[in-house]
Order: C-alpha cells, then structure tokens, then sequence
C-alpha cells in the first residue's frame, strides 16, 4: 500500500464509477422495496445486499475454501434476519449467538480443508464477513419499528456513498493514502450529503430539522469513513495481482455494501432514538 505504483492498476474511473452505479441501486432496493411491499420487501432487500456481499467479499479478499466460505456466510445470513424477524420483541442481541456459532463454524470450515494456506487471513475474512451481514440485518429492525425512518436511511447512506465517489472521481484530495483514489474533499462532501438528504426527507419520517442534520451527518461520517476502507481492499485485490481474473463488480459491490452494514446499527441506534 506504501508504493505509488498501484496506480495503473486502479484508474479513478474503473474504482469510482460502478460502485457510484451499485449505490443508487443499493439505496433503492432499500428505500422503495419497503413501502412496495411491506416486511416482505424489506426482507427481499436486505438479503440482496446480505448474499451480494457474501459472494463479493469471498472472491475479493481471497478466502480459501470457497464454496464452503459461501455456505457459512449464506448461513449466518439468513440465521441473522430470522433472528430479527421470528421473535415478537427482537433486539440486536439476538444476533449475538447468530455470530457465535457462525464463527465457530468458519473455524471448523477453514480448519477442515487441506491445504490450509492463509488460514489467518481467511479466518479473518469470515469475522468480518459475518459480523457485516448481521450488521445489515439491522435494517430489518429498523424496517419493523419505523418503515419511513429505514426509508431516510437508505437515502442518507446511498447519497453520502454516491457523492463520495462522484467526487473522488474528479478531485481525490487530499489523498488519505497513497495510491488509494480517495480523498478528504470527498469525505466531507459526503458527510455534508447525508445530512443535507436527512434533513430534505425529514418530514418523512417525522424528524425535527437539528435531529435529522445530526443523525444524517453521524451516518453519513460512519459510512464514508468505511467507504475508503473498501477503497483499500479493491487496491490490495489489484495489488496482489487478482484484478486480471477477478471482476470489477466483486470489489465495487464491497465498496459499496459494506459501508452499508457500518452505517445500519448506526442509523437504528439514531433512529429509533431521536
């Protein structure tokens, strides 16, 4: 990550450009699946995002044993929704015991297979996998106390993940690391996006104008913030050679769910506060 050099292999318009694409449709399937159709909706939505990142995120961080990697996350996946959605009062704990077993279950995955190269690594790679896709089973709670507030959060995220990149697009400074596309104008433009989109949609969900500034500023910090941490994997992914075999649209959609998954505890916690 220290050397320049990885430049070429991450031009602006191959990082930016689809992840700004995916964002639009992240936050849609978000903020009009709900309203459509109901819990069904939600459900629909955040399994999308859940399995979408599932698949990106095995392929681009290079976890071994792939199919089995796919069927723990898948798993944890849908044990994490079923635990928001089968219980009369559910709460975030439940998911506690959902990322418990799942991770014992990554361990006995990735200590079953032979050859065990990059076990770390690959162990690693689940714990974060499996603690996104509970993370994104938050909209689902979010979704059954407050609709109109899931809808707001959808739109905060997806606007600050969109101009973001919009931005580091065309001015990418100043650089937060080298050869890393992203910049701190992109950042603030970010943050300043979500808190202007919270308080434009305040009257949705029945937010007072400071509340839905500061709510949508905090959400909008989190998820850009994780944003460049997915700009980071995709110029790994390039650096250590997997770009050439690997699809753009697996490193996109990281960049672009897993902002999503930082963003949805956050947005609950505001939301259902304020």
């Amino acid at each position: 990550m220290s050397s320049p050099a990885v430049l070429p292999s991450t031009p602006a318009r191959a990082h930016h450009l689809p992840a700004a694409g995916l964002s639009v449709v992240a936050a849609g399937l978000l903020a009009g699946l709900p309203p459509a159709l109901g819990e069904v909706g939600t459900l629909a939505a955040v399994l999308v995002l859940q399995l979408a990142l599932v698949l990106s995120w095995v392929l681009a961080a290079g976890m071994q044993g792939f199919a089995a990697s796919l069927a723990v996350g898948t798993a944890a996946a849908v044990a994490a929704d079923l635990a928001l959605l089968l219980p009369e009062r559910p709460h975030l704990g439940g998911l506690l015991a959902v990322l418990g077993v799942g991770f014992l279950g990554a361990v006995l995955q990735q200590m079953l297979r032979t050859p065990r190269h990059a076990l770390v690594d690959s162990l690693a790679g689940s714990a974060v996998l499996l603690t996104a896709v509970g993370a994104l089973a938050a909209f689902l709670l979010l979704g059954r106390l407050a609709e109109e507030r899931l809808v707001v959060a959808a739109l905060v995220t997806g606007a600050a993940l969109l101009v973001g990149h919009l931005t580091d697009q065309v001015l990418p400074r100043p650089r937060l690391a080298v050869g890393v596309p992203r910049g701190l104008t992109g950042a603030v433009l970010a943050v300043l996006a979500g808190a202007a989109t919270a308080w434009a949609a305040r009257d949705v969900a029945d937010l007072g104008a400071l509340r839905a500034l500061a709510a949508g500023a905090v959400v909008a910090g989190v998820v850009a913030l994780v944003a460049v941490a997915g700009s980071y994997l995709a110029v790994e992914t390039a650096m250590g050679g997997a770009a050439e075999t690997l699809s753009p649209w697996a490193t996109s959609t990281v960049q672009v769910v897993l902002p999503l998954a930082a963003g949805a505890p956050v947005a609950l916690g505001l939301l259902t506060v304020l």
